[in-house]
């Protein structure tokens, strides 16, 4: 392989790697609160963090996810390997208001879970026949996937003096 393909392949890996943001969140999620769960001596405890993001085409949802930070030198670092289980509760905080169409399991939300090949997904569907939403988190691998997930639903309720439900079975591609 030429030097400057493999100099392309090395930054198109770097910048998928090392730059990805959350995708379809503006500035990523927001920290509610860090509990230590393990001491370290000289390095960063190991921590159980909680953030909520809010669905980035569906106002009036917000989901909160628990995530496992390794603390020690890796952590220290930002190169350690996160675990993936992740726990996940979604809820209705204002009117439900759909900006656009989405299919079964569309992401809503996405992040880094390791230096390379782990992403955490929280993807969206609806049960159209109940009028709920369906939000669930799992982590995934390159190399091999992960069957830790969790599932939260939204059953789409009236709010403050609005008459008319949105019936998210109208809002599936």
């Amino acid at each position: 392989m030429k030097r400057s393909k493999m100099l392309a392949l090395i930054s198109t890996v770097f910048a998928l790697s090392f730059g990805a943001a959350p995708a379809s969140a503006q500035n990523g999620p927001d920290l509610i609160f860090r509990k230590s769960v393990d001491f370290k001596l000289l390095t960063p405890n190991d921590k159980l963090a909680t953030y909520a993001i809010d669905d980035p085409i569906i106002d009036g949802v917000a989901c909160y996810y628990t995530a496992h930070e390794k603390g020690g030198v890796a952590g220290m670092f930002g190169v350690a390997e996160q675990t993936s289980e992740v726990s996940l509760a979604c809820r209705q905080f204002a009117p439900i208001k759909f900006k656009e169409k989405f299919s079964q399991g569309d992401t809503a939300f996405s992040e880094r879970r390791s230096l390379l090949f782990k992403r955490m997904h929280i993807v969206r569907g609806c049960d159209p026949k109940r009028n709920v939403l369906v939000y669930m988190v799992y982590s995934d691998k390159l190399v091999e996937g992960s069957p830790e997930s969790s599932t939260s639903t939204i059953a789409i309720q009236p709010w403050g003096g609005q008459n008319e439900v949105p019936q998210c079975g109208e809002f599936l591609r």
